[in-house]
């Protein structure tokens, strides 16, 4: 077992260093980001009207969050499975979801202003790194299947 870890050294450094880089961009995500929906979804949420925003403002901030999050989960992906053509599927997905989540979340935003735990679950989806954790299984079983 210890020799097999030593064998993937460099995976595991680089999967620690990625994971890292996401708790600091959680971490720092008041600085770095302009999101009004950071406090609005830490009170009670339920009943609040959405807060004032400024539009591209925010389209801003959370494009580049969902960048930052993609980038460093393509780099987790790539270094795990060394596999060009997972690279470029996942690439794929992450654009598609990108535009799809965008769409969303606007919609949402703007035409359902009791959309509360819609637009949360939207957003969430948006700035969290949620897509690497269920695509690194996905590859794994698919890798291992295909072996077989």
């Amino acid at each position: 077992m210890l020799s097999k870890l030593w064998e993937h050294k460099i995976k595991i450094l680089i999967a620690i260093f990625i994971v890292m880089c996401f708790g600091l961009i959680r971490t720092f995500e008041s600085q770095l980001f302009y999101d009004p929906f950071l406090d609005y979804f830490e009170s009670d949420f339920k009943n609040l009207p959405f807060p004032q925003v400024a539009v591209f403002k925010l389209f801003c901030g959370l494009f580049f969050r969902y960048f930052l999050n993609t980038i460093l989960s393509l780099i987790l992906i790539y270094a795990l499975f060394r596999d060009k053509e997972i690279l470029k599927f996942t690439t794929f997905l992450y654009v598609f979801f990108l535009g799809l989540l965008l769409v969303l979340f606007f919609v949402i935003l703007n035409y359902f202003p009791n959309g509360n735990w819609l637009l949360f679950y939207v957003r969430r989806f948006i700035i969290q790194p949620i897509f690497v954790l269920l695509f690194i299984p996905a590859f794994y079983y698919q890798q291992v299947n295909f072996k077989k």
